[in-house]
Order: structure tokens, then C-alpha cells, then sequence
């Protein structure tokens, strides 16, 4: 097989070895027997005869691959070399200096695995320990923590940040984040001991492998929380200390298992947060509300311990019974008032006021505004009360035909502005719209607020009324006569009239007539050029010539140009004219010359 230096012998196939015995026994055999030149000798049958033995012989070993792991038996053990046959046609050697960790236990005739680093062109393989050992300890890190399973490692050191374990002769990285639920500040009590962890990521380009130790406590924890959670049910009272407070209620310790205390259930009456009612670290008894067994859930409540506000309420109150209360909260749909503390009824916004231009709750009241309301619905046994406001007041709706009849004028406040017009009231509950086109005959308003401000005093004349619908058609500019009329006479098509630039744009400028600045026109750019090739600038005066009017859409077109063009062309038409009298006049002359020739000739 190998002799003592630790040098690997071909093996031969078996029908060479009686031809070769009497070359074996030679003592003086060269080491440098070239066995390729010798075979080339052979003769063609016997070559053939070779052929057939060897695929035979090959059949019968196995198909080695490199880079695979393969077990193998250790035939020599020498100074530098370990010998090893895996069963193929050659035995490979691997460096005593891989065994150094396990030599004092291998032995001829251990079994061991290797890996095929390489095959070489002769056959014999280089093999390796430490390779295998290395790539089957991989296996089973993968393995590990494919099945999640909880293996135990041996803590070597720390390092920045955490500690190196040893797993499978691996050593992996476990941050100090996951050594345990509560924050480790001494890592160094952790080295030199074993402890039960988990493979939580691995990286299979940098070989990098994380573990946890703390989900293994987590673990634990839920178990524990889910054991707990299995005995409580609703209505038990229980010991628990506040954990953490949120916006939006607390966390309870109940000794292993945390809890939610809403906001909700903390108080009867309204709070805005919950450090009103309780306070970090505070240890208080708690009733449970609902048990959530499927997700591991528990709702507390703190309220509930104490008697409902509604069995204090007065026995007497009833519907149409007016109740005192303090806005406690706002919603888009009306708003909450609190009569007693912890008894709140709803005040709708429909019941805030017989006006119906209510968009919005605060346009009426405001968190702790105190009102007095009326009881429209109350069921104790609900604990459900709604109330109104317009209830105390009489319907203002009745009969307001005859209060505010059509084309009446009145005074009201200026209450709210829209895109399309501004909300007047009249009186309390009474409010009508004002459209934007119905506030100014002149001004051209695209907001309500170029116009008037909130809470201003404006004269208004009733234009319509839909009393089904509870609507006011208000006017303003209705007050006054209709000046387009008049404008109407006065601007006419053709007529030129004297303006000042009172502002320029883009595609042309906007015109004042000097004898009414309440009006303005619109002058194009290319009428505003001047006999001499200049534009008209802003502030200068000028005669305009009136070339297009509309009374319905507000619009006056004006020219410069136009005037002093048509002037020009009248005079050119003056010129021509003259010119035709003058040449009429000469040919009658001619005529009657030329007839008196003719006559002085006949009488001849």
C-alpha cells in the first residue's frame, strides 16, 4: 500500500501483478521507472487484454467527485503524512498537521471523513480533514437554522458590540441586543460558558452567522403569557402596575403579561390624557374587559370599578326638561355636553340653530362653551340622551313671508364667505345668501372678500324665498338703478370719449373714462398705438373710440387707434370730394362754350 517514507504506490490491477513479481523483487529498482515507456512495449493483445481488465476494475470502484465528502479508512499513520483509502484506485495522504486537535485519537483502521480537494492526472487524490470537517459543520449551522432549531455554544470571547460564540468549531456573532429581553451592560460574565441559542441569519458570501439567545427567552415569555392569558376571563378583578403610558391609554403589568387600559376606560367623565387618571409605576386594581386567547390580547378597564355616573343623574329629568351642560367634545356631526361628570348627551348639528348654513360644529360652539338645552330623547337603560338648542326659541321660519316679504330691504352681518357668495344673517336662525354677481352693478368681484369683511353691516333686498328648504335669495346691488342703462345711452358704438390708462397687461390695458372712474374698459393692445408709432403708457390720458358694448356681460371695447384714423380718412374723403366737384364743374363749362360755337355756326 505505502511504504515507510510515506510515499503512495499505484494499486495494480491483479493480472499485472504475477508479470510484474520478479521487476518487485528487484532491490536495486530505479525510482524513476518510466511504467509508460515500458507498457508501449506490450504488444497489441496484451494492450487489449489490459483494456478490458481496467474497465473492468473501474466498474468496480466507486464515482468520486472532488470537493465531496467520503469516508475513509486510515491505513498509516507517518512523521508528516496520514494515509487514507477511500476505496478508489488510489489512497490519498492528508498532512499530519490537520489532525493536530484530535491525533492523540486517530489510529490505523480509524474511520474518518474526508473531502476530495483535487484528483490528479495520475489518479491519486489529494484529500483534506479539516475541509470536510469544516464543510459538514456548515450542514449543520444550515440545518440548524432551517429547522429553528435550539443548539448550545460555547461563549469564546466579546467583541465590539457583543460576543463570539462557537458553534460546530464555527464561531458566529451574537449582538448584545440578543443576550437577553433586559439590556446586558457586562459581557464579560458571559465568557467561558455555554448557553442555549438560536441561528437567526446567516450569510452565505461572507460566511458571517448571527444568533440570538434572546428569542429563546421571548419564547419562554410567551409561553408563560399564553399559560396566564388561559386562566383569565372577563370580569375578573386583577393587581397590575402601569407599564407605559401612550396618547391614547396605558400598558399594565399583570406579572408576566401586559394589558391595554384605553384612554376610554379609564374615567367616566371626558379626558384629554391619560396621565389624569394614572401615573408610571403606579399599582392599581383593574377589571378585565375582554381576553383575546388567539392573539395573546387583554383589555383593562379602571372605570368600571366605580358607579356609573347615569345612576346619580336626577330621576326627575325627561324629555322637554332643559338641562344645563359644558361642551366636552367636537365631532363633524355635532357635539358632546356634559351634564353631570361622566354623563354626556349628543347636541346634533342640526339641532344647533334653525339655520341651515351650519357647515361645521364650531361654527356654533366651541370645547367649554356652557349651554342650556333641551332633552329631546333619554334612555337610562342605554345611557343615551340627545339635546337641542333651537328647540328654546320658536321656529323662525313661521310666517317669515310676512317678516321678510320680496324686495323688502333689511340690514344683516356678515357672517361667512364662500367661492360663490357671502352668508348674511338677518336674525338668529335667519341667514341668506348674497351670489358674488349680486353684490356690484360695476365691480367685477371674484371673492366675496374684495367686497365686504366678516361681521360688516351690509343693506340687502330680498330677490327669493324657498321656505321648504329654508333658503334666503339675497341681493345688494339691486339697492341701486342699474347704471348700465344709463351707460348704455351714454357709450355708445362710435362714440369717442376721454380715459386714462389705468393699468396695463399681456394682451392689452384697462381704460377709466375721465368723466366717470367708477367704469372701466377694455382697450386691446393693438389699438393703443399712437399717430406718431408709440404705445400709450399707464397714467396717460387719451381719446378712446367706443367699438363694442354689452350691458348683459359688463364688457366695453375701446381704440385710440380708431380716432385718429378715422379722422385721416374723412379728410382724404373730403380731398376727393372737392376734387370731384372741381372737374365736374370745369367739364359744364367746356359743354357750354362748345354749344355756343355750334349754334354760332348754324346761324351763319
Amino acid at each position: 500500500m505505502s511504504n515507510q517514507t510515506g510515499e503512495i504506490k499505484r494499486k495494480t490491477p491483479p493480472s499485472y501483478e504475477i508479470k510484474n513479481e520478479k521487476q518487485n523483487n528487484q532491490k536495486n529498482i530505479k525510482t524513476s521507472f518510466d511504467w509508460t515507456k515500458y507498457e508501449t512495449h506490450f504488444n497489441n493483445e496484451i494492450q487489449e487484454e489490459r483494456k478490458k481488465l481496467e474497465e473492468i476494475y473501474t466498474k468496480t470502484l466507486p464515482d468520486i467527485q472532488e470537493l465531496e465528502i467520503y469516508q475513509g479508512i486510515v491505513t498509516h499513520i507517518s512523521d508528516t503524512m496520514i494515509i487514507v483509502d477511500i476505496g478508489f484506485k488510489a489512497e490519498g495522504a492528508i498532512p499530519i498537521s490537520e489532525f493536530r486537535e484530535n491525533l492523540n485519537i486517530i489510529q490505523v483502521g480509524t474511520k474518518i471523513e474526508v473531502m476530495v480537494v483535487k484528483i490528479d492526472y495520475k489518479g491519486q487524490c489529494i484529500l483534506s480533514y479539516q475541509k470536510a470537517k469544516m464543510l459538514r459543520n456548515w450542514q449543520h449551522i444550515n440545518q440548524a437554522y432551517e429547522k429553528s432549531e435550539v443548539i448550545l455554544g460555547y461563549v469564546a470571547a466579546r467583541t465590539k458590540g457583543g460576543l463570539i460564540v462557537e458553534i460546530f468549531d464555527i464561531e458566529c456573532f451574537l449582538p448584545g441586543s440578543h443576550i437577553n429581553v433586559k439590556p446586558v451592560r457586562d459581557y464579560d460574565t458571559y465568557v467561558g460558558k455555554t448557553m442555549e441559542i438560536k441561528v437567526v441569519k446567516i450569510n452565505q458570501k461572507t460566511k458571517n452567522v448571527v444568533v440570538s439567545h434572546k428569542v429563546l427567552i421571548e419564547r419562554d415569555i410567551e409561553e408563560q403569557r399564553k399559560e396566564m392569558i388561559s386562566k383569565l376571563d372577563k370580569g375578573q378583578v386583577l393587581e397590575g402596575k402601569i407599564k407605559n403610558i401612550l396618547p391614547y391609554g396605558a400598558f399594565v403589568d399583570l406579572g408576566g403579561v401586559d394589558a391595554l387600559l384605553h384612554i376610554t376606560d379609564m374615567s367616566w367623565p371626558h379626558i384629554n390624557h391619560p396621565t389624569e387618571i394614572v401615573q408610571l409605576e403606579q399599582e392599581l386594581k383593574f377589571v378585565v374587559l375582554g381576553v383575546d386567547k388567539e392573539k395573546n390580547r387583554v383589555q383593562l378597564g379602571l372605570k368600571q370599578l366605580q358607579p356609573h355616573p347615569w345612576n346619580s343623574l336626577d330621576k326627575n329629568l325627561k324629555i322637554g326638561s332643559k338641562v344645563k351642560g359644558k361642551v366636552s367634545v367636537l365631532a363633524d356631526y355635532g357635539a358632546f355636553v356634559e351634564i353631570i361628570p361622566g354623563v354626556e348627551a349628543l347636541l346634533h348639528i342640526s339641532e344647533m340653530s334653525w339655520s341651515t348654513d351650519l357647515s361645521s360644529t364650531q361654527d356654533f360652539v366651541q370645547i367649554g362653551d356652557e349651554l342650556e338645552t333641551l332633552i329631546l330623547t333619554i334612555d337610562r337603560q342605554e345611557r343615551k340622551m340627545s339635546l337641542s338648542i333651537k328647540q328654546l326659541t320658536p321656529d323662525p321660519w313661521i310666517n317669515i313671508q310676512e317678516k321678510y316679504s320680496i324686495e323688502s330691504e333689511h340690514i344683516g352681518i356678515v357672517k361667512k364667505f364662500t367661492n360663490f357668495g357671502v352668508f348674511v344673517e338677518l336674525e338668529q336662525g335667519i341667514s341668506g345668501i348674497i351670489y358674488t354677481n349680486d353684490l356690484s352693478w360695476i365691480k367685477k368681484i371674484k371673492h366675496p372678500s374684495e367686497f365686504c369683511s366678516i361681521n360688516d353691516k351690509l343693506k340687502i333686498i330680498v330677490l327669493s324665498i324657498d321656505t321648504q328648504a329654508r333658503r334666503f335669495n339675497l341681493g345688494h346691488k339691486q339697492l341701486t338703478e342699474n347704471p348700465w342703462e344709463k351707460y348704455e345711452k351714454i357709450y355708445s358704438v362710435g362714440s369717442i370719449h376721454n380715459g386714462i390708462i389705468s393699468n396695463l397687461f399681456e394682451k392689452g390695458a384697462s381704460v377709466k373714462f375721465t368723466e366717470d372712474q367708477k367704469i372701466e374698459a377694455f382697450a386691446p393692445l393693438r389699438f393703443l398705438e399712437k399717430k406718431n408709432g408709440s404705445t400709450i403708457k399707464k397714467g396717460e390720458k387719451a381719446d378712446f373710440k367706443i367699438i363694442e358694448f354689452n350691458k348683459e356681460t359688463k364688457k366695453i371695447v375701446i381704440s385710440h387707434t380708431s380716432v385718429y384714423r378715422d379722422k385721416d380718412q374723412k379728410k382724404e374723403q373730403r380731398v376727393r370730394n372737392r376734387k370731384f366737384e372741381r372737374s365736374t364743374l370745369g367739364d359744364i363749362a367746356g359743354l357750354v362754350k362748345l354749344k355756343e360755337q355750334i349754334e354760332k355756326e348754324k346761324n351763319k
